[in-house]
């Protein structure tokens, strides 16, 4: 296996291929003064030290401290790019898979192609944020692919093309954290997974198993001052796809439940071309004086009727005229006559400044439409995103498609999110967050959570501890690059705040499941993390699966490793060959199908959908790989 990357990410990955799969792993970096430092167990940055220790020390003491040397079977190359040169010396002909992970879309696009054409067989995994770009790309590549096995199909060819982002991958998990009732969140072409975290049932009550229960939560997760339940937790820590006896006889826990599976169709628009709605083109002030002056022209039109006796289109003609001053002057014509125009004359007089200022106010309403927008006066229960870089953007994108309202907190007038709050209408206040003020501007104080996703530790975790003192029960994500370090902090914060949810995110840490998944030849609908650790949903075929093929979807059931979840009856994947083992219930000809009953044969054309562990998808994984290779 080879990491090709240039920051955390590749790292983590690579730890990922060595730790649970068990692969050799040679990976590519930048030279050494182009680099940035590997996460490091324990490490954590000079300022940011400071900052946690203004909370108090009741946690206990971080992870122990680990070397930044390579592992044993892990090889490091510096490489500036990925060139044949580089390819030949990192044995890319030999190689299984490869993954590129740089954090430039164009640098991943321009080592793909060079991948592709040094080596026609391997397996590409690329990192790229442009989500239609990486669609054109994965056909493109994959065509290649075909074409260099002579038959035009690729038939018997075992390499394929995965593009995937981390900001799409870490996205769902990072924004359901800050809803409330919406812990977990799978979403992939529409295919939407949603998993609620509960707490364990009162005496005298029966907790509701859902779909399924995915996990149960660690021993510790009620503890204000309990560590989140990570890998090495033991039997006090979380445990994932649990079977129904350890799920009785797990008395006061929480569990993670499967409590919603169902398909969306396409995102909501996000607007209306960028044209703003009628009413917000006048002030409310505007609008009641323009409805004071129709309200005088229909009664002077009334009056005028009721004096002259004329027909009313007539009168409410002439009192126009009268308003507008081009009318003659009622020299001869009865006092109530002359009243009624003089009156006229005067509403004209008051017509007009309102008509010019409403006029004003429509043109800049038109032109500010593309303009940042202030959060409204009033304005309550709102998530207060920090950064519009990569992750930032696409998890705002993700909370108003859920209909949350959303104010962003930017320092960079030029972020990369910058376009997409403006496209939706989301009020953005610009400046350094870490400045008196600014977390003010964004209503902080009457905010339901605060997501802090800006690319600076620092600033992220200033601007959690600023925002507790001003609420200490704020809901409060943060983003940490470093893994072991986010551990420190959820741990402190929470024993200092025992009555907020705090929940300290590494992107790395929830997107390299998805990709090292994607390396070894699985389909990776996503990742939910389970307090530190990760569950995968993942998209495969039974042939080639004894643990699957012909078996039940009870027996296929294997606690702690992985559980069927659907099938999916959609050509090309999920048909049936002729004479393969079928149950005695019948499946719908095409579609995804949940409510598997157990007593379901899964035969070799089938195509599953299943939640796993790590550790179990590589055993799926690793059985197949012994059988195709042979004694």
């Amino acid at each position: 296996m080879i990491v090709c990357g240039d920051d955390g990410l590749a790292h983590r990955l690579a730890a990922e291929l060595r730790g649970v799969y068990a692969e050799q792993v040679t990976l590519v970096v930048p030279p050494s003064g182009r680099r940035v430092r590997r996460p490091v167990a324990g490490r954590a940055r000079a300022a940011s030290a400071a900052l946690l220790d203004r909370v108090v020390s009741a946690a206990g003491g971080r992870a122990g401290a680990g070397g930044g040397e390579p592992a044993a079977n892990e090889q490091v190359v510096e490489a500036a790019e990925v060139t044949e040169a580089v390819l030949t010396e990192v044995g890319a002909d030999r190689a299984a898979a490869l993954a590129l992970v740089y954090d430039d879309d164009e640098t991943n696009i321009r080592a793909a192609l060079t991948a592709r054409r040094f080596n026609p067989r391997l397996r590409l995994v690329l990192r790229l944020y442009n989500r239609r770009l990486g669609q054109h790309i994965e056909e493109l590549l994959d065509q290649t692919a075909a074409v260099a096995s002579g038959d035009g199909q690729g038939a018997g060819l075992d390499a394929s093309t995965t593009v995937l982002s981390d900001a799409d991958t870490a996205a769902p998990a990072l924004a359901a954290t800050a809803l409330v009732g919406t812990s977990k969140v799978v979403q992939t072409e529409g295919l939407v997974l949603r998993a609620v975290e509960r707490q364990p049932p009162r005496p005298g009550e029966v907790a509701d198993p859902g779909l399924c229960t995915l996990a149960l939560l660690s021993a510790t997760s009620n503890d204000p001052a309990g560590a989140d339940g990570s890998e090495g937790s033991g039997e006090q820590g979380p445990r994932l796809l649990p079977d129904e006896a350890a799920v009785a006889a797990a008395t006061g826990r929480g569990t993670v439940v499967l409590e919603q599976v169902s398909y969306s169709g396409p995102s909501l628009p996000a607007g209306r071309g960028g044209v703003p709605p009628f009413a917000s083109l006048f002030s409310r002030r505007l609008r009641w004086s323009l409805a004071g002056l129709v309200g005088c022209v229909l009664a002077l039109a009334v009056g005028l009727m009721i004096v002259t006796d004329e027909h009313p289109l007539y009168a409410t003609y002439v009192t126009l005229l009268d308003l507008f001053g081009i009318n003659d002057p009622a020299f001869h014509e009865s006092t109530a006559r002359q009243v009624l125009q003089l009156l006229s004359g005067l509403v004209g007089l008051l017509l007009l400044p309102v008509l010019l200022a409403a006029v004003l106010e429509a043109l800049g309403t038109f032109r500010s439409a593309s303009a940042l927008r202030k959060p409204p006066r009033g304005l309550g229960g709102h998530v207060v995103l920090l950064g519009l870089g990569k992750i930032g953007t696409r998890v705002l994108t993700r909370l108003r498609e859920l209909h949350i309202p959303v104010v962003c907190v930017e320092s960079d007038p030029d972020a990369r999110g910058m376009a997409t709050a403006r496209r939706l209408r989301v009020p953005v206040v610009l400046g350094d967050v870490t400045q008196e003020g600014v977390l003010e501007a964004a209503k902080i104080h009457r905010a339901h959570a605060l997501l802090a996703l800006t690319s600076a530790d620092t600033t992220n975790l200033e601007a959690s501890l600023y925002a507790r003192s001003v609420r200490p029960d704020l809901r409060v994500v943060l983003r940490l690059y470093d893994d072991d370090f986010a551990t420190a902090v959820y741990r402190t914060l929470r024993a200092a705040h025992p009555f907020a949810l705090t929940r300290s995110r590494s992107v790395s840490h929830l997107a390299a499941p998805a990709f090292a998944g994607a390396m070894m030849g699985r389909q990776i609908l996503g990742a939910i993390p389970v307090e530190r650790r990760v569950l995968l949903f993942a998209e495969l075929d039974v042939a080639g699966h004894p643990q699957l093929e012909g078996r039940t979807v009870g027996e296929a059931f294997r606690a702690g490793a992985w559980r069927v979840l659907a099938l999916n009856t959609s050509p090309p994947g999920g048909r049936r060959g002729e004479g393969e083992p079928t149950g005695e219930e019948r499946v719908p000809a095409s579609g995804l199908v949940w409510d598997l009953p157990p007593t379901y044969v899964l035969g070799a054309g089938d195509r599953v959908v299943l939640a796993a562990t790590r550790r179990g998808l590589a055993e799926l994984l690793g059985r197949r790989r012994r059988e195709r290779s042979g004694p």
